[in-house]
């Protein structure tokens, strides 16, 4: 059984309620949770706290929306933390779905300008990310931390 697929191309990205073209997105969930160990011997483990963090490429025309939100705000650094929804949807006889939630993103701006007068790449901002929220990251609504998810997707 075949079918299309879920690629980078499937995915749309929901930001402050904008649909998002990203040139590209990373999302990484660090999980401190180790071995716990009895002289030296492995004998269960001990829960770790977590942190998720990730970045976001955008073009200009992508950036100028996330631009109109933070005037509104007042200024970057005074743009609230906001979920980021992503979503993709294959087809086929194989059905694959991925959605992916992150509560509480703060962005900072790390790239603002690379300036080649030589390149014909479209210009574009590097925007990290922490993820901030309690309900902290749904994956296919289902929570990755315990106790969270109290909130909808």
């Amino acid at each position: 059984m075949s079918g299309q697929r879920i690629s980078g191309k499937s995915f749309d990205v929901r930001i402050m309620g904008y649909l998002v073209h990203v040139e590209s997105m990373t999302l990484d969930i660090e999980d401190n949770t180790t071995v716990a160990k009895n002289k030296g011997v492995p004998a269960g483990f001990i829960e770790g706290d977590v942190a998720a963090s990730g970045e976001l490429v955008l073009d200009i025309s992508q950036f100028n929306l996330l631009t109109t939100a933070a005037a509104a705000a007042g200024s970057w650094q005074e743009l609230p933390p906001f979920p980021i929804h992503t979503y993709a949807v294959g087809g086929g006889a194989v059905a694959e779905n991925m959605a992916v939630y992150a509560d509480g993103c703060k962005m900072k701006i790390s790239s603002l300008l690379n300036i080649d007068p030589t390149s014909t790449d479209k210009s574009t901002v590097t925007i990290p990310y922490d993820v901030t929220g309690e309900d902290f990251v749904k994956i296919n609504g289902v929570p990755y931390v315990k106790g969270s998810g109290f909130g909808l997707i």
